[in-house]
């Protein structure tokens, strides 16, 4: 048995044959949208109209103590925003105004303190710093079971490279003998 897909139109429900032209709609805002943005498929003379009918828009953040510490984002024509400057135009207020630098993408992380006992020990591409390597030095017993309980890797200062690392003694090699 096969499957056979048919492709729709989602504005209109119109059937698109293999060789008809899909127009792909992102929906970025809208006020019934819940989860995000969303994708709708048209035929191309269903969306001829869009760039007609677009409107000249400001899309604005108020930062005010109303927000909750978040800003609001309010979207008004452009000639009703355009109507609020009464001392310069417009135009030439939003040439001259200062700059708004985009956030800084974070990581999405925040940054860990390795030289807390709390994080201590735990594996990572950083320099250990004195702070973290006294800690790790001290209290390797606490250390070392906060490192299991994570299910990492725990601190062995016999380990040549664990002992560089966090400033124990060197442990001097042993030969067997012959």
């Amino acid at each position: 048995m096969g499957k056979k897909t048919i492709h729709v139109s989602d504005f209109s429900g119109t059937v698109l044959g293999p060789d008809d032209e899909v127009v792909r709609v992102v929906v970025l805002e809208h006020p019934d949208l819940v989860a995000g943005p969303v994708q709708l498929d048209a035929t191309p003379v269903e969306v001829e109209s869009i760039d007609d009918a677009a409107l000249d828009v400001a899309v604005v953040e108020i930062h005010d103590r109303h927000g909750g510490g978040e800003p609001r984002r309010v979207v008004l024509t452009a000639s009703e925003f355009d109507a609020m400057a009464t001392d310069v135009p417009m135009a030439q207020l939003l040439r001259t105004a200062e700059r708004v630098r985009p956030p800084k993408a974070r990581k999405g992380v925040e940054k860990v303190d390795y030289g807390t006992i709390e994080h201590a020990g735990k594996p990572h591409r950083g320099r250990v710093t004195e702070e973290e390597a006294r800690l790790v030095r001290e209290q390797l017993d606490e250390v070392n079971r906060r490192l299991a309980e994570a299910g990492l890797r725990q601190v062995d200062p016999s380990d040549p490279e664990h002992a560089a690392r966090y400033g124990f003694p060197a442990v001097p090699l042993t030969v067997p003998a012959p």
